[in-house]
């Protein structure tokens, strides 16, 4: 077996069980937090090799597309960045949750969307591209949109500015995908070999990366965790559904073909929850890291399921068949 075909199945097994390695990393961050507090100041770098891997996949193609197709794109985009916040929000209230755990509901609504968002577009037969093409939008305006929600949606209740915020989501969002984007343009070009390989090793360097964060939080926010209610999760999993479902009828109310509209319920219902995990424990709190936390997982279940469905609703079996890959964020 050559070392490709090595480094390809290791990447392909780690993110297969993905949704494992949390389940089985959690308890254990609940039992013995102290094993995993450690990992706390290293979250943003982290979060940093995540986004330089979601560079990596991308191409000058890519953003091509974005020309090709800017009115889908367009909306797709803009559904992200009004519905999550929005429902966010109104859950908030609603469900009359704790200030700070709150705050991490709407972090998770105001983040861009995630390379999860791809991988479930995918496998649910989707439209890849109009995906890939979202994502990048939205996470390069990211800087701008992201704080701008934070501060208006809990403004009173925080004291970090929009400039600061915004700073940061360039330094560990953007740079990385630039520098990322960049990496992949060079390699391509002088060692295409070499990129295929980091192509094939990145996926399983995504997974760890995020597992660690999550075990991270999980042991930050042991008493949190112990002493939430059935509200916090339920607020995890409004959400989430909520944002799949809307992002699929305003394809569809858009006159958008199938397989788009299956992209634009991804890719609203699917956000950067590590994106949110870093700024909640940067800026704010453990108990602010809280529901990014428990989104990272969630997303993880909710996203292969309507995936399957998709495809059952194409007459298919299962999704069993197709290459796994990762939903790291």
């Amino acid at each position: 077996m050559t070392v490709q075909r090595s480094v390809e199945r290791i990447g392909a097994v780690t993110s297969k069980y993905f949704v494992v390695w949390i389940l089985v990393v959690s308890p254990l961050a609940l039992y013995s937090p102290e094993s995993f507090i450690w990992i706390e100041p290293y979250i943003t770098p982290l979060l940093g090799i995540i986004m330089l891997g979601m560079g990596l996949t991308l191409t000058p193609d890519d953003f091509r597309r974005i020309l090709e197709r800017p009115r889908d794109v367009f909306i797709g985009a803009l559904g992200q960045w009004l519905l999550m916040p929005t429902i966010a929000y109104v859950l908030v209230t609603v469900l009359e949750l704790p200030a700070e755990i709150g705050l991490g509901l709407i972090l998770v609504g105001a983040a861009p969307g995630g390379t999860a968002s791809n991988v479930m577009t995918y496998l649910g037969r989707g439209d890849v591209a109009l995906s890939v093409s979202i994502t990048s939008v939205t996470t390069i305006a990211a800087p701008l949109v992201m704080p701008a929600w934070i501060v208006l949606l809990a403004g009173e209740s925080i004291t970090i500015t929009f400039a600061t915020m915004a700073t940061s989501i360039v330094q560990v969002v953007l740079l990385p995908v630039v520098v990322g984007l960049v990496l992949r343009h060079l390699l391509d070009a002088y060692a295409p070999a070499v990129a295929q390989l980091g192509l094939s090793i990145f996926p399983a360097i995504s997974v760890i990366a995020i597992v660690a964060i999550v075990a991270a939080v999980v042991g930050l926010s042991v008493e949190t965790i112990l002493g939430a209610s059935a509200l916090v999760f339920l607020a995890v999993v409004v959400h989430n559904g909520l944002g799949l479902g809307a992002g699929y009828a305003v394809g569809h109310a858009a006159n958008m073909a199938e397989d788009r509209a299956r992209a634009c319920a991804f890719e609203v219902g699917l956000q950067n929850s590590g994106l949110a995990v870093a700024l909640a424990t940067t800026y704010f709190s453990p108990s602010a890291a809280l529901i990014p936390a428990l989104f990272s997982v969630w997303h993880n279940v909710s996203g292969p399921a309507l995936a399957t469905l998709f495809t059952r609703l194409d007459g298919d079996a299962s999704i069993g068949d197709e290459e796994p890959t990762v939903a790291s964020n």
